[in-house]
């Protein structure tokens, strides 16, 4: 008997899921995007709209106030925001509390959970990530801003560097060191960005994700309420670690989408423009090249759903996520490249949607842990280190 195969990307509530994200993108984002690379951040108002959407809380538990879900129905979501027209870098900075919010809702603390998370998800606060340092960016071991107890308080000491959404946030999930030296002394505060001692130092001008707003953070002497503290003291890389799938799972779906959107892109392209009377399609460098785009996304995607069905099942795959990660980054980069070359000149210029991709794909080899530390940190997690 023959038994029909059921794809799990595309369940009847999925394929909704797709389509609702692809209405908003083309209503609310598309036809603004231009703008706001040009005005280097999104307006608050589109928080808000993508709240009110029921597409801001994918991912969350209903009773921590998301529309629930899980890494499956996000890898979905992402794709769907890509393909549409939106941008990766406007993807980062509108969903930034997918990387602030997860720790907080992990910790079960209901009083950080209803000031911080419900609100976020409403669309009423910005949330960022304050991990990243002048002098520690994939070795979140060596971070050394400090968090020292005093009475009810912390006093926070330090800067961040590369923080997304950084002068927007309303809040920062912060990582500082309230231990000794290492990963174990590591603990997630909740600092308000209105603390007194919190600065932003500068607003980072950017290759790419323009409309995505990134800073340079200073802590001087922040006083920060104890009851901010995310779980245990020196638990904060445990709680870091088990939100690193996910993240490297997303950077990876970002990706092979930006992969997948410059592929339509170019197709219409080559169909439509004419070199020596006939189309760039007629020509069979060209039709290769578009197979050979097509084979980097497809593969690069396939393996990633899978490794987000493993995850979601509750299986230990991070050393798979960082697979996941560097084969869509090296597929995105072959994509975005022939689809330049492919567009010729219009393809370098500005008003040219695959220039922007070119640009902002650079970055995802960088975010979420570097390709090399990825290859590394797999390399030991299967066991091939010395």
């Amino acid at each position: 008997m023959t038994v029909a195969y059921t794809d799990p990307y595309r369940t009847p509530e999925r394929v909704a899921l797709r389509e609702a994200v692809g209405e908003f993108v083309r209503r609310e984002i598309a036809p603004n995007l231009d703008r706001w690379e040009r005005e280097g951040a999104l307006p608050r108002e589109l928080h808000r709209a993508a709240a009110k959407s029921g597409l801001y809380g994918i991912g969350t538990p209903e009773a921590y106030g998301g529309d629930g879900g899980d890494l499956v129905d996000m890898t979905i979501a992402t794709e769907a925001f890509i393909e549409a027209g939106g941008s990766s870098g406007c993807h980062s900075a509108l969903f930034t509390h997918g990387i602030a919010l997860p720790h907080i809702v992990s910790s079960g603390d209901s009083a950080l959970i209803d000031r911080y998370v419900r609100p976020t998800l409403s669309g009423d606060l910005i949330g960022s990530l304050g991990v990243t340092e002048p002098e520690a960016g994939s070795d979140v071991g060596a971070l050394r801003t400090t968090a020292v107890r005093d009475g009810d308080h912390y006093v926070v000491n330090g800067a961040k560097l590369f923080i997304t959404s950084g002068t927007r946030a309303d809040f920062v999930t912060t990582a500082v060191r309230t231990g000794g030296p290492g990963a174990s002394g590591i603990s997630l505060l909740v600092i308000d960005t209105d603390t007194p001692g919190f600065s932003v130092s500068r607003k980072l001008e950017k290759m790419g994700w323009l409309c995505s707003d990134t800073a340079e953070l200073t802590f001087t002497d922040c006083r920060v309420p104890a009851a901010n503290l995310v779980g245990a003291e020196n638990s904060g890389f445990a709680l870091l670690g088990a939100a690193f799938v996910t993240e490297r799972v997303n950077i990876a779906v970002h990706a092979y989408a930006i992969a997948q959107r410059c592929l339509e892109l170019t197709l219409e392209h080559v169909r439509l423009r004419e070199s020596f009377g006939k189309p760039l399609i007629a020509r069979q460098v060209v039709r290769h090249k578009l197979v050979e785009m097509r084979r980097h996304i497809e593969l690069a995607r396939t393996y990633t759903r899978q490794v987000a069905l493993r995850a979601t099942a509750g299986e230990f795959v991070v050393g798979e996520a960082c697979l996941a990660k560097n084969s869509a980054v090296a597929a995105v980069k072959h994509v975005v490249d022939e689809a330049v070359q492919l567009h010729g000149g219009m393809g370098y210029m500005r008003e040219s949607e695959v220039e922007r991709h070119y640009r902002d794909a650079r970055i995802l080899g960088i975010g979420g842990g570097a390709s090399e530390v990825m290859t590394d940190l797999a390399a030991k997690l299967f066991g091939y280190d010395s």
